[in-house]
């Protein structure tokens, strides 16, 4: 498939361009006129607009302009209002004594109603623009008159200052700057994009042709190669990783709250670590910011990072002090040596723990083999012989069974079912020359084995294993008796892990800044990248589209922002990165994923189609024609930029890892979401004695009416929950924009802005609330009894009701004014009335039923086969988790249900028999009572009861 002509199909389905906005007070919006840019006074006014900005921190809605254009003109015939600032930048405000100031954070843009990129970059180049003198200055006057004219704006005259009044009788321009806040976020030119990436060359070997065309057969496999990040990583991250290695493209997904951004974070710093650059792309500013602080929080590699315009000019500060020279060669060795040492210290501590651990498996299984061991030493009597040696037996036997059971290999291996040899089950198990020399082969190993044993010659195979197991059994009780129960070292396993994700996380920053990656030419397109972000957004473009991508990356070889912004900060050109991680795609439509996907070899798409998707207004009959005269009909299922997301295209060229575990809330705050939205594909890590029966869900119900889209009453009983609970982060969202804005018209005549920022207060739309959270959200539901279906219809589909409930980390309010509510919110506000029902009790057997049974005598409020995640703990005893035996499926999986339990703050003891002697009822008096120190004397009497 020609994936130029999909991006030019895609570029025919993009929208024709921006509504030309003439007035950013619109809506009854406050303009308020600054005497100094940098600073801005205390009033109501400012107040309010601080305060707006808190309540939508993530939004970016306050800007500074610059050069207005204000009073009236004719657009097709229509007289239009006009306040119009000729350039824009996102700023802060922050408080001082007398004041704030105004604080930009991002790029200073000129105006979109310039649409030739030439005379942009030009009006962008201007000396001084926008500087602290620039209002006064000569050329200002010339070059508002300049701007203007590019912006299809017929000036009457220019002034310096503030206007003292605005004459809409004709249309002035005056240098001055105000505040205002916008809701009205753009992109620029996404047709032009994509039309430009159709032209170029080198599109084959991109992510996009592998989305798109599935061209690109597997990497070599490094499946068996271990895992190992600065990231603490269950099962499941750690096949993301895996699979990133070999494949390219690889889809991850699952419900809210999964450790999605460990596994993207894992896998990046991975590929970085292996020689490789990864761009990180997400739909919002939230997602990019949670990604860069886990990249903060852990050891490793030090990302670019961008969003929404924020840091740009942070960057380019860094990058004018000059890049960092690679560290060298013997900083690399030296911190290699560190991390193999602290590798090895692992390995070492899991190879004693599972050794200790097999013991005790070992032991645990006497029981139920003693009855058989008479009848076994009379068939096998030299294996139970006190200085036989088991390891040594163990190896006779394996090869002999292996040879029987057709698993041997070397040059007399076959394939039970045919194989390169040429033979197939007939020759081997008939009269052929290979049959025969594979029973002959395992009549040798297993006369071996008899002679080794002492065991006649027609004594079964299987017997041979039974006795060498009761052996091993009996003798491994023999040594726990003799030494005493085993002590196994978590907390040293810990430590060293702990040890080795530093160790390799510094080793990764330091790998990543190697001289072999800073070469000259890398670090001569890093300070071309400085300049770059230092020019205007049009001629920014110039400048990165000349940059050398492939140095740029070695020397900065990770970058984490939003996919908004990809195109304003590096340059085009085709698979520049190995990977591109894009987060949230399933909120992100083809568009704008395609030129972020053409950007790099490989991808890792990760997503929720559960939650809220992207918005299109594209039409059938437009897609159906556009397919058509492209000669795309074949790719209809991949090309409904109306249904299909970016990553429903990667789900459907390559197989989905499911995330299931659940790190983020409490049971009763996710537990109607697993039920109803995920078919209880969900894990919950979360979920411990001390919250399963708690309530983290309180409905308020309040007699209202709807008026102009607005419920005014629930809008009173909002504002008086979030009063209630001022303390920590809270939010106050709901599906509808109309009851967002009296919400937040109620926050703001509520709560100063010195309590907005203290107490975290925020407010949105659920839409706008994607991909947050907070400890406490509020949710106005906006309905009543009398509402039309459609309006119903908006809240309960599905997408949206999963997002607005799964938004809250500690308590969730819900405020309705429904009185007898059915269907999804029926169901829902049941479940939040009811009080949460903790799970039953699994099924106990053996040590730990006896074990259960006494803790419940001494009084222990006791739960057993508690699930934690996909484990389930033997015994729960007043919180605490009893492990009482070796888990079923083996140490690997033992040594992996003890780190995540660990990991998500239980307290563990080990509660192994061998402890005391198999007796549970001093086992249960011993655990009722207080633990002692590890080093008292109490806890060495334990040790060698």
């Amino acid at each position: 498939m020609d994936i130029r002509r999909i991006l030019q199909a895609l570029a025919d389905l993009a929208p024709a361009g921006e509504e030309r906005i003439y007035d950013v007070t619109r809506g009854g919006r406050t303009l308020v006129w600054l005497a100094e840019r940098e600073r801005a006074p205390r009033s109501s006014t400012v107040d309010k607009l601080a305060a707006q900005d808190a309540l939508h921190r993530d939004e970016r809605i306050l800007r500074r302009g610059t050069a207005f254009v204000v009073g009236t003109f004719e657009v097709d015939g229509v007289r239009r209002k006009v306040r119009l600032p000729l350039l824009t930048q996102p700023v802060r405000l922050e408080r001082t004594l007398l004041g704030y100031r105004v604080t930009p954070i991002g790029d200073l843009e000129l105006t979109g109603l310039v649409e030739d990129r030439r005379t942009a970059a030009g009006l962008e180049a201007a000396p001084g623009l926008d500087s602290a003198g620039w209002s006064t200055a000569l050329g200002t006057h010339a070059w508002m008159n300049a701007a203007a004219k590019a912006a299809g704006l017929p000036l009457a005259a220019t002034f310096f200052g503030a206007p003292e009044r605005i004459d809409d009788s004709s249309l002035n321009a005056y240098a001055a700057s105000a505040l205002y806040v916008t809701r009205d976020v753009g992109s620029t030119g996404i047709r032009d994009t994509l039309l430009a990436w159709a032209a170029r060359a080198g599109l084959a070997d991109t992510a996009l042709a592998r989305v798109y065309a599935g061209t690109a057969a597997e990497r070599p496999s490094t499946v068996d190669e271990p895992v190992l990040s600065p990231l603490p990583l269950n099962t499941a991250q750690r096949e993301v990783v895996r699979r990133v290695r070999r494949e390219p493209v690889v889809v991850v997904s699952g419900p809210p709250g999964n450790g999605k951004s460990h596994a993207l974070v894992a896998a990046a710093l991975d590929v970085v670590d292996r020689g490789g650059s990864v761009l990180v792309a997400t739909q919002s500013v939230h997602a990019a910011e949670v990604l860069g602080e886990l990249l903060r929080r852990h050891p490793g590699p030090v990302p670019v990072l961008f969003g929404d315009a924020e840091r740009r000019d942070a960057i380019a500060t860094e990058l004018a002090k000059g890049t960092e020279a690679g560290a060298d060669a013997a900083r690399v060795r030296a911190l290699d040596g560190d991390l193999d040492r602290a590798r090895r210290t692992v390995a070492g501590l899991e190879r004693e723990i599972g050794r200790l651990l097999e013991l005790e498996r070992r032991a645990a299984e006497l029981p139920r083999r003693q009855p058989l061991i008479p009848g076994l030493a009379t068939d096998a009597p030299a294996v139970f012989a006190p200085d036989f040696d088991l390891d040594a037996a163990r190896a006779l036997l394996d090869a002999a069974l292996g040879i029987s059971h057709g698993t041997a290999t070397g040059a007399g291996a076959v394939s039970g079912t045919g194989g390169a040899s040429g033979f197939g089950t007939g020759d081997a198990a008939g009269g052929g020359p290979v049959g025969r020399w594979q029973r002959w082969r395992r009549r040798r190993a297993l006369r071996r084995v008899r002679r080794h044993f002492g065991a006649a010659d027609d004594v079964p195979p299987e017997v041979l294993e039974d006795a060498w197991e009761a052996a091993a059994s009996a003798q491994a009780a023999a040594r726990l008796a003799a030494e005493g129960p085993t002590d196994l070292p978590w907390r040293a396993l810990a430590d060293a892990d702990e040890t080795l994700a530093r160790t390799l996380g510094e080793a990764m920053r330091v790998r990543a800044t190697s001289g072999r990656r800073r070469d000259g030419a890398a670090l001569r397109a890093a300070s071309a990248l400085g300049t770059a972000l230092r020019a205007g957004r049009n001629r920014r473009r110039e400048i990165l589209a000349g940059l050398d991508g492939a140095a740029l990356v070695r020397a900065l070889p990770l970058w984490v922002g939003t996919a908004g912004d990809v195109d304003d900060l590096l340059p085009p050109v085709p698979g520049m990165f190995d990977l591109v991680v894009l987060d949230e795609a399933a909120h992100i439509d083809q568009l704008r994923a395609a030129p972020v996907l053409a950007r790099a070899r490989h991808a890792l798409v990760a997503g929720d189609p559960r939650q809220l998707r992207f918005v299109s207004f594209v039409a059938d009959v437009d897609i159906d024609g556009t397919l058509r005269k492209h000669g795309l009909e074949d790719a209809a299922d991949r090309l409904d930029v109306r249904r299909s997301s970016a990553f429903d295209v990667a789900a459907g060229a390559a197989g989905v890892t499911w995330l299931a575990e659940h790190h983020r809330c409490a049971p009763h705050l996710i537990e109607f979401s697993a039920r109803r939205f995920y078919t209880d594909r969900m894990e919950l890590v979360t979920r411990t004695p001390r919250n399963d029966r708690t309530p983290a869900i309180s409905v308020v119900r309040v007699a209202g009416s709807v008026a102009d889209g607005v419920n005014a009453a629930e809008v009173s009983a909002a504002v008086e929950v979030v009063r209630a609970h001022l303390g920590g982060p809270i939010a106050v969202i709901t599906p509808f924009r109309a009851q967002s804005d009296a919400v937040e018209a109620a926050l703001l005549a509520a709560f100063t802005v010195e309590e907005i920022e203290k107490f975290g207060i925020r407010s949105g739309t659920v839409h706008g609330f994607q991909g947050s959270e907070a400890e406490h959200v509020v949710v106005s539901l906006g309905l009543v009894d009398g509402d039309s279906p459609a309006r119903r219809r908006f809240v309960t589909d599905a997408n949206l009701f999963n997002v607005m409930v799964t938004r809250a980390r500690a308590r969730l309010t819900v405020v309705t004014s429904l009185t007898s509510p059915n269907g999804l919110i029926g169901d829902y506000l049941a479940h939040a009335s009811a009080p949460p029902v903790p799970p039953p009790d699994g099924a106990a057997t053996g040590w730990t039923a006896r074990l259960a049974d006494e803790l419940r005598r001494v009084g222990g409020a006791v739960r057993v086969g508690y699930p934690v995640g996909r484990w389930n703990v033997d015994i729960v005893l007043d919180g605490v988790a009893l492990t009482c035996g070796v888990h079923p499926s083996g140490v690997a999986a033992h040594v992996e249900r003890e780190r995540t339990l660990r990991r998500a703050g239980w307290e563990v003891r080990d509660a192994f028999p061998s402890r005391w002697g198999g007796d549970a009822v001093r086992a249960a008096l011993s655990l009722v009572s207080p633990a002692p120190s590890p080093g008292s004397a109490a806890a060495a009497q334990d040790r060698h009861e």
